[in-house]
């Protein structure tokens, strides 16, 4: 029997500190989606890419969560690019966004 959501594509956008204490809920949202079959994306932006550090980012991308981060604001937050995400531009956040049924931010 499968999910009414299976197949289904959510986008998450984490542009807040990690201080703002958003990653508990992205946790439980992501999770759940893939729980339920859905093809989970995580892009992290602005100060939200400070969060690829994290030790919940292994997490998400053992559960098979897609995970994006924006190159430009990395860099002066000392995150380097690594294969454990695809490091990219605005052209991607916009095909992500183009892409998902659903799409939540965390600002």
């Amino acid at each position: 029997m499968s999910s009414a959501v299976s197949g289904k594509k959510l986008g998450i956008l984490l542009s807040a500190h990690p201080d703002k204490g958003d990653l508990p809920a992205i946790r439980s949202l992501a999770l759940a989606a893939r729980t339920a079959g859905v093809d989970t994306y995580l892009y992290l932006i602005d100060e939200g890419a400070r969060a690829y550090r994290d030790p919940l980012m292994d997490t998400l991308r053992g559960a098979g969560v897609k995970l994006y981060v924006c190159a430009y604001g990395a860099k002066p937050r000392g995150v380097e690019p690594d294969e454990g995400a695809v490091f990219g531009g605005l052209a991607a956040l916009g095909g992500l966004m183009d892409a998902c049924d659903r799409f939540v931010s965390f600002n």
